[in-house]
């Protein structure tokens, strides 16, 4: 979506609201009170109300707009200007663009989407061939750290990442054909270095009874093969983990420009890149999907 289709279909804040509630009632609503599904719209009060319990049930209730103070407009602008290109916006850009005063509110709205985005790629796993490597990110250094550092005895300011890829099958059996492509990604900030760390993630991440899952000779994948129906390790080469030392550059780069991300919110910085990723061939659609998931994909 470009910015003149977007100021032409979301001209007001009646127009957002209408086109959020129209993707909620496809969703379905259910009464938080009773769990009933069927419900009246009563849109003097922009709320449903249950059938069976009268309980009502704003627009905002359950979604990601939920005490939010901010309008479905400011919403429909950042959501806009989150997807509107590969990069996106930090969130000092975005109050800038939408003319606010304050930036907590901004900074938490972003924050909130980031985490839609990931709850919602967690509800699927990876199968089939799959490449898994880690990497450090650079982060903020803690106070603690940052006192060693001013001390002169370093200071830790990297956090291990996991980036697994869903590789396509080297080859269609029935075509000969090879495709040229990689599908999906995961990428999750590892916060037990330790073996149990990783094969705990890995576990989370993929469907252990499909995968086929290539690693380099690392020693954190030693349980590996435990888990999934095959695992094949092999010594790093330029085509070695090919994907995923692809991504892992692209997602470094990208947050190049970016003030020092702290540990506790790296994993939500991430979310925003491997979304916009698994979906960079949605075009113009990839609005509505991050719509659609700030409705479900919150909780």
């Amino acid at each position: 979506m470009n910015i003149f289709s977007f100021t032409a279909e979301f001209d007001s804040e009646e127009s957002c609201r209408n086109h959020f509630k129209a993707e909620r009632d496809k969703i379905g609503v259910s009464c938080k009170k009773c769990c009933h599904k069927e419900h009246y719209w009563i849109k003097s009060q922009w709320s449903y109300e249950c059938k069976s319990c009268r309980s009502r049930t704003s627009l905002r209730s359950g979604t990601i707009m939920q005490s939010s103070k901010l309008s479905f407009l400011i919403w429909y602008k950042t959501i806009f200007l989150l997807t509107a290109t590969k990069k996106g916006f930090s969130s000092k850009e975005i109050q800038r663009q939408l003319g606010l005063k304050r930036y907590e509110p901004v900074w938490a709205m972003v924050h909130k989407l980031r985490k839609a985005m990931g709850n919602r790629d967690n509800r699927y796993t990876l199968e089939g061939i799959i490449e898994m490597d880690e990497d450090y990110f650079t982060i903020e250094a803690s106070e603690k750290e940052h006192n060693i550092q001013k001390a002169g005895r370093g200071s830790k300011t990297k956090s291990n990442v996991m980036v697994m890829a869903k590789s396509t099958v080297l080859e269609n059996i029935e075509t000969e054909k090879q495709e040229r492509q990689c599908r999906y990604f995961k990428a999750k900030v590892l916060e037990n270095n330790q073996v149990d760390g990783t094969d705990k993630t890995l576990q989370q991440a993929i469907d252990s009874e499909k995968a086929i899952v290539f690693t380099n000779k690392s020693t954190s994948y030693v349980n590996i093969a435990n888990y999934v129906e095959l695992h094949i390790s092999e010594t790093t080469t330029k085509e070695t983990l090919k994907w995923v030392s692809i991504r892992i550059s692209n997602a470094k780069r990208n947050f190049v420009g970016t003030h020092k991300i702290k540990k506790k919110y790296l994993q939500l910085y991430l979310n925003k890149f491997v979304y916009k990723l698994n979906r960079r061939y949605f075009g113009e659609k990839i609005f509505d999907r991050l719509v659609i998931a700030n409705i479900i994909g919150y909780n």
